[in-house]
C-alpha cells in the first residue's frame, strides 16, 4: 500500500460522522446496509449521509451496489486488511508484539 492510499483512506475517515457511518456498515458485514437504514440507526439527514458516503465510496473504503430499487453498502474489507497491515507492517522492531494486557501487568508490577 502506498502512503497516499492510506492517507486518502484516513482523510476519509477522520470526519465523526463518516467514522460513525464506517463502523456501522463494518458491523453489518458483507450484507451491507442501505442509506434508509444508517438513517434510521445513525439519525443523519439524507443530503448529509449522501455526501458521506460520496466520500467514503470515493476512499474506497466502501462500495455501493444497485439492488432493485435499493442501494447496498458494504466495507471493502481487502482495504480495511491493507490499513491494518500497512500499519503494523514494522511494529515492534519485527520482533512478536506482546497484547496489551500483558504490557499493562508488566507496567503494574
Amino acid at each position: 500500500m502506498k502512503n497516499t492510499d492510506a492517507i486518502n483512506a484516513f482523510l476519509a475517515l477522520g470526519q465523526e460522522t463518516r467514522l460513525n457511518i464506517f463502523r456501522l456498515v463494518v458491523q453489518r458485514g458483507d450484507t451491507g446496509l442501505t442509506p434508509g437504514e444508517i438513517i434510521e440507526k445513525l439519525g443523519i439527514a439524507n443530503a448529509t449521509l449522501s455526501f458521506h458516503l460520496k466520500e467514503l465510496v470515493g476512499a474506497d473504503l466502501l462500495s455501493v451496489e444497485r439492488q432493485s430499487r435499493n442501494l447496498i453498502y458494504r466495507p471493502n474489507a481487502s482495504l480495511v486488511q491493507e490499513l491494518s497491515g500497512f500499519l503494523l507492517e514494522n511494529c515492534c522492531g519485527g520482533k512478536a508484539c506482546a497484547p496489551a494486557s500483558i504490557i499493562k501487568k508488566a507496567k503494574a508490577k
